[in-house]
């Protein structure tokens, strides 16, 4: 299932407090520049229209949270979705996650890394554009903090067992660990409105989490 056509967000609204460029992210890593004080910080790849963003952000107040979202009206969507919270928490940043991941994000800083559902780019000559490519995976793997956790959910198979072969062949995280469904309270609880779209459908969600070791294990 592809991507669905977004609502058009009002252009007079100033999102500049919860929509960045990577460019505006510290290029000495600095909390307190983006959020005003040092919390736990997780990272999520492939926001989309930010179900999880906002609805995590709002579970956990005192944690702080970026999205990365590639696709300009998705990311400002996005932040529209954040735009009306009193809690400044979480911002989306519209970029590349391999570049901010590579350029901004420091070593050994992430909580969490959250990927829901990424473009699985299924002709084969096209799968190096994956999101989940061993070079990403690395640069994932440096940048959670010991202890740290790297959530990964998708629907289709084939990127589920490579993705699980190239982490259990290269790294040294802890799992795979599975993830159990849990039935939804109400129409939107759910992790993201792909994973919505994917359950009403019947489609199988593979998910999985792996954990980076601290130093003494």
């Amino acid at each position: 299932m592809g991507r669905r056509a977004v609502k058009t967000i009002n252009q007079d609204l100033d999102l500049s407090q919860v929509l960045k460029t990577p460019e505006e992210l510290p290029a000495i890593w600095s909390s307190e520049a983006i959020f005003g004080c040092s919390s736990p910080l997780e990272l999520e790849i492939g926001s989309g229209k930010g179900l999880f963003l906002r609805r995590i952000a709002d579970q956990f107040p005192e944690r702080h949270f970026i999205g990365i979202e590639i696709g300009q009206k998705y990311a400002r969507f996005s932040a529209a979705r954040l735009y009306d919270r009193s809690n400044r928490n979480a911002v989306i940043v519209c970029g590349d996650a391999a570049d901010i991941l590579h350029d901004r994000i420091p070593d050994n800083i992430l909580a969490a890394v959250h990927v829901y559902f990424p473009d699985p780019w299924w002709k084969r000559a096209h799968r190096k554009r994956r999101i989940l490519r061993l070079e990403v995976l690395r640069l994932i793997e440096r940048r959670l903090q010991p202890g740290g956790v790297f959530h990964f959910w998708t629907d289709v198979e084939e990127y589920f067992l490579s993705t699980l072969r190239l982490l259990r062949e290269n790294f040294l995280l802890l799992g795979p660990f599975e993830v159990s469904e849990k039935e939804a309270e109400d129409d939107f609880d759910y992790r993201t409105h792909f994973e919505r779209r994917t359950r009403l459908h019947g489609a199988k969600v593979y998910r999985v989490m792996f954990i980076k070791a601290s130093v003494c294990d």
